[in-house]
């Protein structure tokens, strides 16, 4: 699952490349955000987001599912994981947030943050919908400057309820297996009250997931997609 403010558009590359390896690949787009933005209003929230994910696993009827999921894509990933487990061999984070029952994504992320976002929000006159800060856009310098802003120009608000709203777990995700791909080559939040990434990776580490480290920012679709996919498909095959 794709992470904030983006769309399953951010991962073509990626998927085009697991797919040449033989892999069958499904990007989905989460209600209110990319090309489902004309879907959006306020009581879009986290709940809606699983339904989303659950609703591609059970409609293409999907079995034995490497479920990936990048940052706040882990909020829904774990839902959905969680309701229909049995469809799930893998439960893959790439630099994505990993929500206990009852969390949601502003428990999970740093407080100037939430105020960030709760204020971006009151901005749009509307009291839901929530723009990307600029901390959290791609560095220039990562990537050609007319393909960053390209990217950039299509990134889009985002539901401020899918980001309040708590998880519900009951449990059975407990018994999947659960992997971890920590981005290490830049710092995310430094501007923003600090990593939230950090707390995630370091409880896959005590939990004994399986690891892997990317040296790429925390976009690695964007700035390494052919390494992104040379990680999840060896953790398929692990």
């Amino acid at each position: 699952m794709h992470g904030g403010w983006g769309g399953g558009w951010e991962w073509t590359a990626v998927a085009r490349a697991l797919r040449k390896r033989g892999h069958e690949v499904y990007t989905p787009t989460l209600t209110g955000m990319g090309e489902r933005a004309h879907l959006g209003r306020p009581e879009v929230g986290l709940a809606t987001h699983v339904e989303d994910v659950v609703a591609v696993l059970e409609l293409e009827d999907l079995h034995d599912v490497i479920l990936c999921a990048h940052s706040y894509g882990g909020m829904p990933a774990t839902g959905a994981a969680d309701r229909v487990s049995a469809r799930i061999r893998l439960l893959v984070y790439v630099d994505a947030l990993v929500p206990s029952d009852g969390q949601s994504a502003f428990d999970l992320l740093p407080d100037e943050f939430v105020d960030l976002a709760r204020a971006a929000a009151d901005e749009h006159g509307d009291g839901w919908r929530v723009t990307i800060p600029a901390a959290l856009l791609p560095p220039e310098g990562l990537i050609a400057e007319d393909e960053r802003a390209r990217y950039v120009s299509r990134l889009g608000d985002q539901p401020l309820a899918s980001f309040s709203e708590p998880i519900n777990l009951s449990g059975t995700l407990d018994r999947l297996p659960h992997a971890f791909v920590r981005c290490t080559g830049a710092s995310l939040g430094h501007d923003l009250g600090g990593d939230p990434i950090a707390p995630m990776a370091a409880r896959a580490q005590r939990e004994g997931w399986l690891y892997r480290e990317l040296v790429a920012p925390h976009d690695p679709q964007l700035s390494d997609p052919l390494g992104t996919a040379a990680v999840l498909a060896e953790l398929a095959a692990a």
